[in-house]
């Protein structure tokens, strides 16, 4: 089912997850062991990242070019297939502009069509420092909204090459929106623009980045409805559970921590931050909630602090 008609039949707000594949060397067990405690709150459907191997590119004195890939996780495609499979849940994987061809994104979809996959999220992803060479008869796509374009084309029967018989996919595509606008964008306002641009294109709903302080999400919610985008917009949040979180967090999100919430975090011995965070992230979504929201929560690799969160919203509901 698509996650749009998944939002539009619920009769009350959901509660979905996004995951990380493990990194190269683990097993899809690993994933199944972190869905298998959230399969008693019926998760409408879970997000599964994608990532580009990391690629580093050095021209040697004879000119050369040595090729090195730093880290690179499994397939997110096959893992959304094994999900799908095992639990019966919905999934999401991601698409990247970054790292992959327009080619290899169209491949992505022939295989995702043919699995019975029906939703994606396409983001353009981040930039490493390097620029993967691309042949002279391939493309690629430089942002979300050109991925969005090539997929509602695809959903149109229309392929990169005339193709016999291609059969119309019929894929819901979600991008990312930016509460607190994405950091390359001058202002809010040109961030809105960009956001409207993809919903144009094609984006059936939109899931923001993390954030921490909900007045940010209802300003960023009314800001886009002002400039006519209409489509679900998701908000997401996170679980903070170390200290470190007060530095790797804004840092590589680009993000604001509330005073009151970096005061509790500061002061709380360590082994007690993981409850600060909770308790945290159960105020956030009750509001959300309760104003009818749907909720997407950031669980990365590990369960345990969002399952005590979800027990306490679906008490409270």
């Amino acid at each position: 089912m698509k996650v749009i008609d998944i939002i539009e039949r619920a009769k009350n707000p959901l509660v979905s997850y996004e995951i990380i594949p493990p990194k190269r060397g683990g097993t899809i067990q690993q994933i199944f062991e972190l869905i298998e405690p959230l399969q008693k709150f019926n998760p409408p459907f879970i997000d599964v990242t994608s990532h580009a191997a990391e690629v580093q590119y050095e021209e040697l004195a004879n000119g050369v070019v040595k090729r090195t890939v730093k880290r690179k996780r499994p397939g997110t495609l096959g893992m959304c297939a094994a999900i799908k499979g095992k639990f019966g849940i919905e999934t999401v994987p991601h698409l990247l502009c970054e790292g992959f061809t327009r080619e290899e994104t169209e491949d992505a979809l022939i295989e995702l069509n043919y699995l019975g996959i029906q939703n994606v999220l396409a983001l353009r992803g981040d930039q490493h420092g390097f620029s993967k060479p691309i042949a002279t008869n391939r493309s690629r796509n430089e942002f979300a909204s050109d991925l969005v374009h090539q997929i509602t084309a695809m959903n149109r029967g229309e392929y990169l090459e005339e193709m016999l018989d291609a059969a119309r996919t019929d894929f819901c595509i979600g991008v990312a929106g930016y509460p607190e606008k994405h950091f390359e964008s001058p202002n809010m306002q040109r961030d809105i623009h960009y956001l409207k641009q993809k919903v144009e294109a094609g984006a059936a709903y939109i899931v923001t980045q993390m954030f921490f302080d909900n007045r940010n999400f209802f300003t960023f919610v009314e800001a886009c409805r002002a400039a006519g985008i209409t489509v679900p917009i998701i908000p997401g949040l996170k679980v903070l559970t170390t200290k470190n979180h007060l530095k790797s967090l804004p840092k590589s999100f680009y993000l604001e921590l509330p005073e009151e919430l970096v005061q509790e975090i500061e002061k709380a011995p360590k082994e007690r931050v993981p409850e600060v965070g909770m308790k945290w992230a159960i105020k956030q979504a009750e509001e959300l909630l309760s104003n009818g929201y749907n909720v997407h929560f950031y669980i990365m690799q590990q369960a345990k602090h969002i399952v005590p969160v979800v027990e306490a919203l679906y008490k409270m509901a």
